[in-house]
């Protein structure tokens, strides 16, 4: 996009509700591609464990497509393996693989004895995200947003014991599920407060854990919206809330929760969320990261896009990660499309 501010200004004038020339097209999640990797000629679980690939693979969907924002880090294991949990990294597979966590803190609730490192930043990949942050700070700040996210807490305790007790004990033993989702919003905060400090622009809090395809809005009122109400007091704008699924029915207390921004995926009724949050509240969304941005064609992306700033997006942002076979043509046309329907002014 060629329209007088660079992609940083767009997206950072976007969050302080300054004057802007086009909606901004960026992400607060992964969205690294396989051409990237192409590019430089690595495997996808080496950019996991290593700083420079981690940074240079954040840049890359930048420099190649103009996604108007460097995402750090790619997978879910971050918080959890720097709290002890074990993490596969699948360094034999040459396909995209995400890691996922293989070995819990404790199977039970009842046995999590959660023990928080004295120096989270530099507990387990924290000082790794870090050092990339720095990388991306430093060569391409000033062109463009460098974000970074954390799991919510609700989705960070599914990470550290078993998520099938969790939701029991959600039910049987609610106060201890709440003294954890506490101690683990105080991480979380640290944790964010490091990235921050790093240099990350923004910070998405991702509670893709507490969807209302799992829980109820009145499970969600209850025991997920305090914490994340806790986390963002203690976050630093701009700072952005995104859970994943159907959260029509939630929507209106994720605006309540403090962030400065929500993110809908693709099974959010937008045009009815705009109504229950109000003009003010910032709406992320909706592109279907897989079955349109990467299944889909170009003329499919064209139309997403044309969708969801009519139904009143404002910005458009895939709705979880993208995944990173995407079609490069599918890329591009997210770009142009965002460009041709979303100017302003």
């Amino acid at each position: 996009m060629n329209t007088g501010l660079n992609s940083k200004e767009r997206v950072m004038r976007f969050f302080g509700k300054e004057e802007i020339d086009c909606v901004p097209v960026f992400s607060g999640m992964g969205n690294v591609t396989v051409h990237g990797l192409e590019k430089y000629g690595w495997n996808f679980s080496d950019i996991h464990v290593d700083a420079r690939k981690m940074a240079s693979m954040a840049a890359s969907t930048f420099q190649i497509f103009g996604l108007e924002c460097a995402v750090v880090p790619f997978d879910m294991g971050v918080e959890a393996e720097a709290l002890g949990a074990g993490v596969n990294f699948y360094p034999h597979h040459t396909d995209v693989v995400y890691p996922t966590i293989t070995q819990k803190v404790a199977e039970k609730v009842k046995d999590l004895g959660l023990q928080i490192p004295s120096d989270l930043a530099n507990a387990g990949r924290i000082p790794l995200v870090t050092e990339a942050i720095g990388y991306l700070k430093e060569e391409i700040g000033n062109d463009v947003a460098i974000g970074s996210w954390v799991l919510g807490p609700y989705t960070l305790a599914g990470q550290l014991v078993d998520i099938g007790d969790l939701a029991k004990a959600a039910f049987k033993d609610k106060e201890t599920v709440q003294n954890i989702l506490s101690t683990l919003a105080d991480v979380l905060i640290e944790i964010s407060k490091i990235y921050r400090e790093a240099g990350a622009d923004y910070i998405t809090v991702r509670e893709m854990g507490a969807t209302s395809d799992i829980l109820s809005p009145r499970m969600f009122k209850t025991l997920i919206r305090p914490y994340l109400e806790k986390v963002f007091a203690g976050m630093d704008s701009p700072k952005i809330l995104h859970i994943c699924g159907d959260t029509d029915s939630i929507v209106d207390q994720m605006a309540l929760c403090g962030a400065d921004a929500i993110s809908v995926e693709q099974k959010n009724n937008v045009a009815e969320s705009r109504e229950k949050v109000g003009p003010d509240m910032r709406i992320l969304g909706n592109i279907d990261p897989y079955g349109v941005v990467v299944q889909g064609k170009p003329d499919d992306v064209d139309n997403a896009v044309k969708e969801a700033i009519a139904n009143g997006v404002d910005a458009v942002w895939p709705g979880c990660d993208l995944w990173p076979v995407v079609p490069k043509e599918n890329l591009e046309a997210l770009m142009e499309a965002t460009y041709k329907y979303g100017k302003l002014g």
